[in-house]
């Protein structure tokens, strides 16, 4: 939930994804002794493979897995909602950390967002998020806790049956777990964002 990485070749997605289990640990902070993080590319074991599309050459995990699409027991979706707050809350932190920072430039070109607006970002994400799987999202304002608030109550709505797979239009909506994957690494990619400018 939230540990993904994305690479030029297979290769390098999973040699990114080991050098990242330590932050993602970190992140997870007491949540993360229950998880069995690989040291070694060799540690892994590939399940599955599917094709990717421009979602996925930017580096999101665009590809909805058939395992996101099975059934979530009570236990398991308050254990995959403990991992996604821990994610948002890792992103609070570093974010809160890097107040009144500079952030360096990202990337070879330059640029990259300030601080506030990867803020916004974040939560305009969720919001999207919320809607792509049959929410609404809070509208007049954009604050992460209530954004954060409405999208597990929809996630529940949706496990529990009551928002279809498909919405009114016919649009297929995205699966709860997928939608919690989505939404872990979208706020961990950010807050290692954050750290990697913040220190540079």
């Amino acid at each position: 939930m939230g540990w993904c990485r994305a690479g030029k070749t297979e290769d390098a997605a999973l040699q990114a994804l080991v050098d990242y289990g330590a932050r993602f640990a970190k992140a997870m902070g007491s949540l993360a002794t229950d998880l069995k993080l690989p040291r070694r590319v060799s540690e892994l074991d590939v399940v599955d493979r599917y094709e990717g599309d421009a979602t996925t050459d930017f580096g999101a995990p665009g590809a909805i897995a058939n395992s996101d699409r099975r059934d979530i027991s009570t236990a398991e979706l308050d254990r995959l909602i403990e991992l996604l707050e821990a994610s948002w809350q890792a992103f609070d932190s570093v974010a809160g950390a890097a107040e009144g920072k500079t952030l360096a430039p990202a990337g070879p070109r330059g640029g990259g967002r300030k601080l506030e607006k990867i803020r916004e970002h974040v939560s305009g994400a969720d919001q999207g998020y919320t809607s792509a799987i049959g929410g609404r999202p809070p509208r007049g304002h954009d604050e992460w806790p209530a954004v954060q608030r409405t999208f597990i109550e929809v996630v529940r709505a949706r496990v529990r049956g009551e928002v279809p797979d498909r919405g009114p239009r016919g649009g297929v909506r995205w699966p709860a777990r997928y939608a919690m994957r989505r939404s872990a690494w979208h706020a961990l990619d950010h807050a290692w964002e954050i750290e990697d400018r913040a220190r540079s």
